[in-house]
């Protein structure tokens, strides 16, 4: 019985690496097991992410039947906190500790205060819903408070999270480390999704309660485990007496080259790019296409179909040597045909058309998400992973909030002037306002093209002055 145990070990070993695309992302400093129980602060974002734009958006405004701007404000809170990355990740390299730590302390009070933000936020709505006897601008006020929470909790939490995954994990391997915490973000919101729908699909109140204060308890499980004896305790590092720059000074010098101004702005761009659509794609499936209710819940899941396929290709090109920046661009190329294609599904009444293209979508923004995060690991100096690293998510996570909420209002300005006939007889129809949006998307999409080009050239010129591989990604 022992042979043919080893047989079959032997077996998985050669076949397991195949099967399991980031099973390589491991290294003899950063094991497998380590590197997913660690991954599992994604998860507790991914669940926070798609209970509040995804279960609770719905909730809120059909079962407790709060106006929608309300909702549209509350969701957008998180948002808040996202340009205060870039400071958060500063810290957290800086940080002054006699325990010897700098990434647990932020992840730890991270992790609080997506814990209090969940734990009361099922109360505050249901106030806010008018359930009450008390005053109702109570429940506007530990509404706005539980989403602060909540969205401060999220932002402090992967920016330490990643820091900290960066500083462990060995060069060669970080770019399939950043593959890998991408899908484990999109195994938390997809699969708390589908669990979440599940549980509230017979919605009452003290449902409403279970649901939110078990998220709340699953996020505190799951980032104790993932920060448990990860980061090996330095006191000599964070002592009290060593001298810590000043912030501003610091991100003056990071902000010196232009290269990190233009990676920046390259970020802003694409990420706007491939979330703009975002808040009018099922919309536009069920109004302009007449997709049933589960069909429109099934474009989510070619969204992250795209974006998985995307994720496991990134990890091996970058791993093979390719210049994230080149891949970049490679993502930002993808989403052309991709928007032309859903741009033509209307006018044609083409659904399958529909699906091809939001696969290609999720598939781009995957490559250029990665791609993106792998470049910004490769910005940092002497060690500072958490200004670069933070820099990038204020970036990406503003980005796509403002173009999320830009894509609701040009829907609707475009869609109202279309149909009122100021744009003309040809124009006058359901699918005028969204096929403005993404127009406006593959117009920033060509910008981004514009952005990062030089700086794939200028990796390509270091690359070939210096004669490096993806182990000194250029700065």
């Amino acid at each position: 019985m022992s042979s043919v145990n080893n047989i079959m070990a032997r077996a998985w070993t050669r076949v397991g690496p195949q099967f399991m695309p980031f099973a390589d992302a491991a290294s003899a400093d950063l094991p497998l097991g380590r590197l997913l129980r660690l991954s599992l602060f994604q998860v507790s974002v991914g669940m926070a992410m798609a209970l509040m734009v995804g279960t609770l958006n719905r909730v809120m405004i059909v079962e407790l039947g709060i106006s929608a701007w309300i909702v549209a404000v509350a969701v957008a809170l998180p948002l808040v906190f996202a340009p205060f990355r870039a400071l958060i990740g500063f810290k957290s390299d800086h940080h002054r500790s006699y325990l010897g730590w700098r990434r647990v302390p932020y992840l730890w009070f991270g992790t609080l205060l997506q814990f209090g933000g969940l734990s009361i936020m099922p109360f505050a709505l249901l106030i806010l819903s008018g359930d009450t006897t008390g005053p109702l601008w109570i429940g506007h006020v530990a509404s706005a408070l539980s989403f602060l929470l909540v969205g401060a909790g999220m932002q402090t939490t992967q920016t330490a999270g990643l820091a900290l995954a960066t500083d462990l994990a060995p060069v060669e391997t970080r770019p399939r480390v950043v593959a890998l915490m991408y899908v484990m973000l999109l195994v938390g919101m997809v699969g708390s999704g589908f669990i979440f729908g599940l549980l509230l699909r017979d919605f009452n109140e003290v449902k409403l309660i279970q649901v939110v204060q078990g998220a709340a308890s699953l996020t505190l499980a799951f980032n104790i485990v993932a920060l448990w004896k990860q980061e090996a305790r330095d006191p000599n590092r964070t002592r009290h007496a060593q001298s810590s720059p000043a912030f501003g000074a610091s991100w003056r010098a990071f902000a010196r080259t232009g290269r990190a101004k233009r990676f920046l702005v390259a970020v802003c761009l694409g990420t706007a790019a491939f979330s703009m659509q975002d808040i009018v794609l099922e919309p536009y499936g069920a109004e302009v296409l007449g997709l049933s209710v589960a069909e429109t819940t099934s474009l989510t899941v070619l969204l992250a179909g795209g974006a998985l396929a995307a994720y496991a290709l990134a990890a091996r090109m970058l791993a093979a040597g390719l210049d994230p920046y080149r891949l970049a661009g490679y993502g930002a190329l993808m989403g052309l045909p991709a928007f032309a294609l859903v741009i033509a599904s209307g006018p044609l009444n083409a659904p399958i058309l529909f699906g091809i293209g939001v696969a290609l979508v999720g598939f781009g923004g995957g490559l250029f998400s990665v791609a993106t995060l792998v470049a910004a690991m490769g910005l940092e100096e002497k060690g500072s992973h958490g200004l670069a690293l933070g820099a990038w998510g204020a970036a990406h996570a503003t980005a796509a909030g403002l173009a999320m909420s830009c894509g609701g209002l040009i829907r609707d300005g475009v869609g109202s002037l279309a149909q009122s006939g100021a744009l003309g007889p040809v124009l006058n129809n359901t699918w005028a306002g969204y096929s403005a949006v993404y127009h406006i998307e593959v117009a920033l999409l060509f910008a981004t093209l514009i952005a990062i080009g030089p700086l794939a050239r200028l990796a390509r010129r270091d690359r070939s002055q210096a004669g490096l591989g993806l182990a000194e990604i250029p700065r």
